[in-house]
């Protein structure tokens, strides 16, 4: 090591180096430390430094590159190391200093004294007597003096902390005994390690000793010490080491190209931590324990898998925190992955799965979700857990769910491990199709055909294709289900139609609903009831009998005979599919009784087949549409966002029919409520291009349009509501109560002063909810074609709508069909009957909470209020706004710059007009000059 002479020097020797230690990466702030503890030790003080890190972090290297230090200065240098199977020697750290100090070389020329042997002052046993300990410290005092008198001393204990306690008490008694002379102190100690003898630390090392923290190397240093580019893996390298030189070196004889970083150890380095760990109870079972559980190492948990009571669990994992090698946390964890990962390479194959197994368990018994228990059943291989089998399979659904599929094939594949039964085996090969189909499609129909090998009761594979229908709802997930289907169809259908009906039933819905077009002709598939006679059977065929209904928009009454028949029984899988449901839940939303036994049909405690589905979710959606349609606005936003909200948690939001069909409903109710904003940004939320193939996008399509209408964008909600209507058309869907959208567009279509297109989408509605003949679907349609006339026809209309809808559930549809019925008999110069009739709307619409529609409601009342105040000033009973709206036109001003200046639409101004003419006896505009010429001179008169 190269040095320079410092004439300036207290003892004329070297300086200490500029150059520093090779092999210490990263460590040139510590060295500095060091150096500048040299320099301050040369002016004839002494000093002391501890150097603290965890295991493996550089404390020996560091104070072996102090020693080098220290004698290229000049210094004489005595390092001891301690060790935790001398710890018992008594002397040992202090004979190791006393035989370096006493065989230091000495000056050329200058005699050297004679000096005793160390084992003449720190004999092998303790001194017994006070005075062989006073002589004994007096003689160790008097070596360390006589070498300081002779130029600076280095002293250096590694591991201090394992030393001996006689060793401890040497140092403690020379500290304050050497401060004017030139010796530095320098000792090394693992972090957090608890002192336990009589002597501590500081007393070893004076009162303001140096502490040098070793931390971690950087990712510049790990790049270089492992020989790779400084980047992502050298990043990775760090991060799975901490940067603690001791794991690099460990990961270094490891390293090969691609290697996985996650997975990597060293039993080496297992069985260096399971043996340091001995020394204190019971940490190295919890230690395993740790490695073990993972992320899921609670406190109790550790306690048991250790096999310990948990205050003995509690000290070792303290023990362990504070040296660092687990985190500090409600959940402790082995501070690096590397460590985790060498810890369990350490423990023998078959020790390790059963203690995975345990683990497993544990977490079971503990109600910790499947796949955290399916992690670590993956590890227990090679052992039969019957018990498994089920976790697994629920494990895998969950995976498929969080859209990781190559998990869920993990978990599929060691369930097929166990022994199992041929429908058990056939159902997991099902499943893990399905799996595989996310990862390579290519790969799923030779699954589905294993699966076929394995059928030994057609019951059951009925049972199990039906079900892999239920699950599989979306996009080309249905398309698999359908296929699949197919496939189990044909190989049961030698057994008849009883065998294979079920399966039929289901197929045929899956079809119906994932088409674009029309679906499968129904006609053709009903010829295949003849032979069937069971009351399951005949309980799905009334459910199909009903949806057929609703899908023709034939007969209400029909329908909801139909849905009855079908919900006479405990088959709810009719129900729980999504074409199905969404068609069911839009009939019976009128049918409280009926509405009640679906609930509990759907209310069931097992897991819905849909694995995108929550618990109990069908239930509460089908109780918020059925709110929804009775005007309880408020209550059934509530059903609609809690729902919302578990979905986004499972980020199905868009692909799942049911979310879907949820979003759609929130978005419409949120119309109503006037929460524009909330209804804005769900729909932004909500990815169209996912839910293009799926039925359920024309009710998305059709909210979007109705939020559209309502906040200033009539052309692009008139088109997204045509949009809807077409696809429903090309889809053969004529039931006129699934999504209204005739009766919102051509209201639309008014505000848009298309007239005519208003008039022919009212009169189709109108129609189509005769033929039907629901009560809120009829009123809804005669309140539509109330407000595409202005004449007499439309108000009998509207008192046509509030009769029908005054004897239903729907206080919305009533409330709204009060509302044009009272701004009609206003515009008819019928002030006081339209201020009764408003009253009762804007009471309604309150209730309802539907706020645009309860403001609207007052506004009206308001303005019919004030016409019959000042109706009696005039002699044609003309209202103030029909006043104004006929000077103006009196004067010559179109009705557009009549609409401009008092903030009108054309449409308004064309019915304020309309009321004028018949108030005033005329025919047209040319007449109103006289007109209201005349009625100015009667007043005056």
């Amino acid at each position: 090591m190269h040095t320079e002479v410092n004439p300036e020097s207290p003892f004329g020797g070297p300086s200490v180096p500029k150059c520093r230690a090779a092999g210490l990466l990263g460590r040139d702030g510590e060295l500095d430390t060091i150096t500048g503890l040299l320099r301050a030790a040369l002016r004839g003080r002494a000093v002391s430094a501890v150097v603290v890190g965890e295991f493996g972090m550089g404390k020996s290297s560091m104070l072996t590159a102090a020693g080098e230090l220290a004698e290229a200065a000049g210094f004489t240098v005595a390092i001891a190391t301690a060790s935790r199977l001398e710890t018992h020697l008594s002397g040992g750290v202090g004979r190791q200093l006393v035989e370096g100090l006493t065989h230091a070389p000495a000056e050329p020329g200058s005699p050297r004294p004679r000096t005793p042997h160390a084992a003449e002052i720190l004999p092998d046993h303790p001194p017994r007597t006070e005075r062989e300990q006073t002589e004994a410290l007096d003689a160790f005092f008097r070596i360390v003096r006589h070498a300081a008198e002779q130029g600076p001393v280095f002293l250096g204990i590694d591991n201090i902390h394992l030393a001996d306690p006689w060793s401890m008490r040497c140092l403690a008694y020379i500290r304050h005994r050497v401060e004017q002379l030139p010796v530095v102190v320098v000792l090394t100690s693992l972090i957090g390690h608890l002192q336990t003898g009589e002597v501590a630390l500081l007393e070893m090392s004076g009162c303001t000793p140096a502490t040098i923290r070793l931390r971690g190397l950087g990712t510049r240093h790990v790049a270089e010490f492992l020989q790779v580019s400084v980047g992502r893996f050298a990043e990775e390298c760090r991060e799975v080491t901490g940067g603690n030189p001791f794991l690099l070196g460990a990961l270094r004889r490891r390293l090969v190209p691609g290697m996985d970083l996650d997975t990597a150890g060293s039993a080496m380095i297992g069985e260096v931590l399971r043996v340091r760990m001995h020394e204190y109870t019971a940490a190295p079972k919890v230690l395993e324990a740790v490695a073990i559980l993972g992320e899921d190492a609670s406190f109790d948990l550790l306690a048991q898998l250790a096999g310990v009571d948990e205050s003995t669990a509690l000290e070792a994992i303290d023990t362990m925190v504070r040296v660092h090698l687990l985190t500090n946390s409600h959940r402790p964890s082995l501070t690096y992955r590397f460590v985790r990962n060498s810890v369990l390479a350490d423990m023998p194959l078959t020790t390790r799965a059963v203690t995975q197994s345990r683990a497993a368990r544990l977490l079971h018994d503990a109600g910790a979700a499947p796949e955290r228990v399916g992690v670590h059943l993956l590890e227990a291989t090679a052992i039969r857990i019957p018990w498994a089998v089920d976790v697994l399979r629920l494990a895998a659904r969950h995976s498929v769910v969080e859209g990781d599929p190559e998990l869920s094939v993990r978990f599929l594949s060691r369930a097929l491990e166990e022994r199992l039964s041929e429908r058990k085996r056939m159902a997991i090969l099902l499943q893990l199709a399905h799996a595989e189909f996310h990862c390579d499609q290519d790969s799923a129909p030779a699954r589905v055909r294993e699966a076929i090998d394995h059928i030994d009761d057609r019951e059951t594979a009925a049972f199990v294709a039906t079900a892999m229908i239920l699950s599989l709802c979306c996009g080309p997930d249905a398309r698999l289900a359908i296929n699949s289907a197919g496939q189990f169809a044909a190989r049961l259908d030698a057994g008849g139609p009883d065998a294979v009906w079920p399966l039929l039933c289901m197929t045929y819905l899956a079809e119906a609903g994932s088409r674009l077009g029309p679906p499968p002709d129904f006609r053709d598939f009903e010829r295949q009831w003849a032979p069937l006679n069971d009351p399951a059977s005949q309980q799905s065929r009334s459910g199909l009998l009903a949806l057929d209904t609703v899908r023709g928009g034939e007969s209400s009454a029909n329908a909801v005979r139909h849905f009855g028949e079908a919900l006479s029984g405990e088959q709810p899988e009719l129900f729980e599919q999504p074409y199905f449901f969404t068609l069911a839940t839009a009939a019976l939303a009128d049918e409280p009784a009926l509405t009640d036994k679906l609930c509990q049909v759907l209310d069931t405690e097992r897991l819905p087949w849909d694995f995108h589905v929550p618990k109990g979710a069908l239930a509460t959606l089908a109780r918020g549409i059925a709110l929804q349609a009775g005007g309880d606005l408020v209550r059934a936003s509530v059903h609609f966002e809690s729902l919302v909200r578990q979905f986004d948690e499972r980020g199905v939001t868009s692909r799942c029919p049911i979310a879907v069909l949820c979003a759609a409903r929130l978005i419409e109710v949120s119309v109503d409520l006037g929460r524009h904003d909330v209804a804005k940004a769900l729909l932004d939320r909500v990815d169209f291009g996912a839910t293009q193939a799926l039925f359920t996008h024309n009710y998305l399509l059709y909210a979007r349009g109705r939020l559209r209408a309502a906040t200033g964008e009539p052309e692009l909600g008139y088109e997204d509501l045509r949009g809807c209507g077409r696809r429903l058309e090309h889809h053969g869907m004529r039931f006129p109560g699934f999504a209204p959208w005739r009766a919102h567009a051509a209201r639309t279509a008014l505000a848009l002063g298309r007239t005519d297109a208003a008039a022919r989408l009212a009169e189709e509605d109108l129609e189509a909810a005769e033929r039907w003949g629901a009560p809120r679907i009829l009123g809804g349609a005669l309140t539509t074609a109330g407000l595409v006339r202005e004449d007499e026809e439309g108000e009998r209309l509207l008192t046509k709508a509030v009769d029908v809808l005054g004897g239903s559930t729907a206080k919305l549809a009533l409330a709204e069909a009060l509302t044009e019925l009272g701004v009609l008999q206003a515009r008819h110069g019928q002030a006081e009957k339209a201020v009764g009739t408003l009253r009762m709307a804007a009471q309604s619409s309150k209730h309802c909470g539907a706020r645009p529609l309860a403001r609207r409601a007052a506004e009206a009342l308001r303005d019919a209020r004030t016409s019959l105040a000042t109706a009696k000033d005039n002699e044609h009973g003309l209202t103030k706004q029909e006043y104004r709206v006929a000077l103006m036109a009196s004067q010559g001003l179109t009705n557009r710059e009549i609409a401009e200046a008092l903030h009108l639409t054309r449409r308004t101004v064309e019915l304020h007009l309309s009321g004028a003419y018949r108030k005033l006896g005329i025919t047209g505009r040319t007449e109103l000059g006289s007109a209201l010429g005349r009625s100015q001179r009667v007043d005056t008169d």
